[in-house]
């Protein structure tokens, strides 16, 4: 991958290089490649959270574990009849 950049552009590049101890522009680069994919992600997470917190509200859990609980009694059932 090639990138062009104008002169003012590779002497904040170059600037940063010295200011941050990277030992590369590649090295610079990578590491605001990785910090936007992480700002991406928490960014996802967020849209996330909130679309839980605008969806309604779901049944509780003891309502979904009683709805289980009948489901595995009757699968059982039906599995000890005999044919």
């Amino acid at each position: 991958m090639n990138i062009s950049l104008t002169d003012d552009l590779k002497a904040f590049v170059d600037a940063r290089i010295k200011a941050r101890g990277y030992s590369s522009a590649s090295e610079y680069v990578r590491d605001l490649v990785r910090r936007d994919e992480e700002r991406a992600a928490e960014e996802r997470f967020v849209a996330l959270i909130h679309e839980g917190l605008d969806s309604p509200a779901g049944r509780p859990w003891e309502e979904h574990r009683a709805e289980l609980r009948a489901r595995i009694q009757a699968a059982r059932a039906a599995e000890s009849k005999p044919a």
